[in-house]
């Protein structure tokens, strides 16, 4: 549905990236490879781009579908007659790099410990570099895939709200502090923009989730460490570089 509102329909994706394996980072998946597989008019396959983990994490998801993949071959005839749903899966390490049409895409290692392996993508196109970091805290190959990006897109939190919720969750308040050292702050964010010489900054997947009227808030925090631009980013947001 976000797809569609962005006007991108899941047959004309060329590929899914993966980040790492949270379950909040792919919980969509099992709905975005059905998708593309029943609105695409002829057969299709499906290429997706993960750490290593991916390939079990998707064939327990094939293992999930297979009921529903059957239901519609059932119900629909030109299913029925095709290969099924079909998806290849390439498990990335830093360093490597491929390409998407005309952009090339650089894996870098990121820091979300103890999950592992986690990757972020660099993006470069015509002169241009978009940087999508994923769940991670600062370290040195994170400011490398941002050195110089045009845009660098970062997963956030704020401790002081998590603070604020450890007071009324007091129950919950040791696994409150332990999301706290494997995510990167918005100040985090504002510092690692600056050292990497960023232009845009955009802020996403904010934990807590952002309230109506604190995007300000926010952006503050990031801008008394970064002067470039900054935007927060819920969904269908766009930027240009």
């Amino acid at each position: 549905m976000r797809l569609t509102g962005a006007g991108v329909f899941p047959p004309f994706l060329s590929a899914i990236l993966l980040t790492h394996l949270h379950s909040d980072h792919i919980s969509d998946l099992n709905d975005l490879v059905t998708s593309r597989w029943i609105m695409s008019p002829q057969p299709i396959v499906t290429h997706i781009y993960g750490p290593v983990g991916t390939q079990k994490v998707v064939d327990g998801l094939l293992q999930m579908l297979a009921l529903d993949e059957q239901y519609r071959c059932d119900h629909h005839a030109d299913l029925r007659s095709g290969p099924g749903m079909q998806i290849t899966v390439t498990e990335v390490s830093p360093g490597d790099s491929f390409t998407l049409g005309d952009v090339r895409v650089v894996v870098g290692r990121t820091d979300h410990r103890p999950v592992a392996p986690t990757v972020g993508f660099r993006f470069e196109a015509e002169g241009k570099v978009a940087t999508l970091a994923g769940d991670t805290v600062p370290c040195d190959e994170l400011d490398a895939l941002c050195r110089d990006a045009d845009i660098y897109v970062q997963t956030v939190l704020r401790p002081d709200l998590v603070d604020a919720m450890k007071h009324m969750l007091p129950a919950q308040a040791p696994r409150l502090n332990d999301i706290l050292n494997y995510h990167s702050s918005v100040e985090d964010a504002g510092r690692t923009a600056a050292r990497c010489n960023v232009k845009t900054l955009m802020l996403t997947h904010y934990v807590p989730a952002m309230q109506p009227g604190q995007e300000d808030d926010w952006i503050a925090q990031a801008a008394a460490h970064f002067g470039g631009n900054i935007m927060v980013g819920p969904d269908l947001t766009s930027a240009e570089a």
